[in-house]
């Protein structure tokens, strides 16, 4: 093989390692994680060409402390019980990654549990 071939070779080779590790951490090394509750105020589809779950929680009463996340396609439990809770107290356990991308969603919180909660103001 021509060292010219082989050299262009080794850097394709490199750069698909680099970006496959680079993924691999993104995806599977969390920065946080956590748990925050409030009124879950808005679930969506939303995007251009790639769609995308986008979610908001008011946590506090006048709106003022909005927590903005995103849901994975692949929890496709916790996209339907937050469409069912929709307007509800909630509490959700949540993945904080150090990026995401365009595909994944537009904030870097990811939900991964979802479960009702009493409200706060009112007797239920």
């Amino acid at each position: 093989m021509h060292p010219v071939k082989k050299f262009f070779l080794y850097v394709i080779l490199l750069a698909t390692l680099v970006t496959t590790l680079y993924f691999t951490f993104v995806y599977y090394v969390p920065y946080s994680e956590g748990v925050r509750s409030g009124e879950l105020i808005k679930i969506s589809k939303k995007g251009y060409v790639i769609k995308t779950w986008e979610g908001e929680i008011s946590q506090g009463i006048s709106g003022a402390q909005v927590f903005q996340f995103s849901i994975m396609d692949n929890h496709p439990t916790v996209i339907d019980s937050l469409k069912k809770l929709q307007g509800n107290f909630v509490k959700v356990e949540y993945l904080e990654r150090y990026r995401t991308f365009f595909w994944w969603g537009d904030t870097r919180y990811f939900v991964t549990k979802v479960e009702k909660e009493s409200s706060p103001y009112f007797r239920e």
